[in-house]
């Protein structure tokens, strides 16, 4: 008591003010001890690194809400009291703070509807990276591209307001069956046994994308469950065509989005191998003639007509 009357006395600050204040701060201390103790005992249970951030997200949304709610009561006597309250403040805070608040219902957008998820990887605008975290007002991509090729991390991340999944269109690598297409395109000359060319880079291809095709056919079987995804086949194919310098052999194959140039890796340098053993294969490239007298030149000219 003799507290409350000093503090009465030199902070004028009334009893009742005194006694919400103390219980405001008491369940916000008993609140921050539960949610520790909460996360202590789930980190303890569980491993998976993705489980956990989960976790740790959900317990904490959680307990702000419930904080929110505790101290609610405590400064507002009545709940009808709450409620005009809340209606009072909302009308300015719709005006004042319309971006965080379109990004509070992107954030509910994103954990009702999950067009992306914590690990996937996505292009948003001209931001593609791995989703590495949502929040209530932004989520986090860490970049890929940009000027690394062939979708490597570039050690940035990005932070982007979670509105913008109402305005933007937003690409998922992941969501579906979990693969991408990938293309090489290989050029041999036309003097090159161009045939031989195709069964190497078949045998090549198959090599590496037999494992993956199989799983692929059983994740495309539970995709078409959730949207309509249709695939006549998803075994890799070769695709042939004739170029201004040579005949284009363009192998099309599936692959896990993230090992997209570990596998374009390993398939070109088993080629290079292959084709090294061969004398009548080689690769083409443009080229260009020059010529030093009228004569040669037009005698080409002639011929080329």
């Amino acid at each position: 008591m003799e507290i409350i009357d000093w503090v009465k006395e030199h902070w004028g600050i009334d009893q009742e003010i005194q006694e919400k204040i103390f219980f405001s701060l008491l369940a916000i201390i008993v609140l921050i001890f539960m949610r520790e103790l909460l996360l202590r005992i789930v980190f303890w249970r569980i491993k998976a690194v993705k489980q956990r951030y989960k976790w740790k997200n959900g317990v904490r949304y959680i307990f702000v809400f419930l904080s929110l709610v505790i101290i609610s009561t405590i400064w507002i006597d009545e709940f009808h009291s709450f409620a005009t309250f809340f209606g009072l403040i909302s009308a300015g805070i719709a005006v004042a703070l319309k971006d965080p608040i379109v990004n509070l219902a992107g954030w509910l957008f994103l954990m009702i509807r999950r067009p992306f998820e914590v690990g996937d990887r996505i292009q948003i605008m001209d931001f593609a990276g791995d989703v590495i975290d949502i929040r209530a007002f932004q989520f986090t991509l860490n970049e890929i591209g940009n000027w690394v090729e062939a979708d490597q991390s570039t050690g940035r991340i990005v932070h982007i307001p979670n509105g913008k999944v109402f305005s933007e269109a937003q690409f998922n690598y992941h969501q579906g069956f979990s693969n991408i297409w990938n293309e090489i395109c290989v050029v041999v000359t036309f003097e090159s046994d161009w045939q031989k060319a195709k069964d190497i880079l078949n045998s090549v291809m198959q090599k590496h994308t037999k494992n993956l095709t199989k799983s692929a056919q059983k994740k495309l079987l539970e995709a078409s469950k959730k949207f309509m995804i249709f695939y006549n086949t998803l075994t890799p194919v070769i695709y042939t065509k004739v170029k201004d310098h040579g005949v284009a052999l363009t192998m099309r194959y599936l692959c896990l989005p993230k090992k997209r140039r570990s596998t374009e890796h390993a398939i070109w340098e088993e080629i290079l191998i292959e084709f090294s053993k061969h004398d009548d294969i080689d690769f083409a490239y443009p080229t260009q003639r020059i010529y030093y007298n009228k004569t040669e030149g037009k005698q080409a000219s002639k011929h080329g007509k």
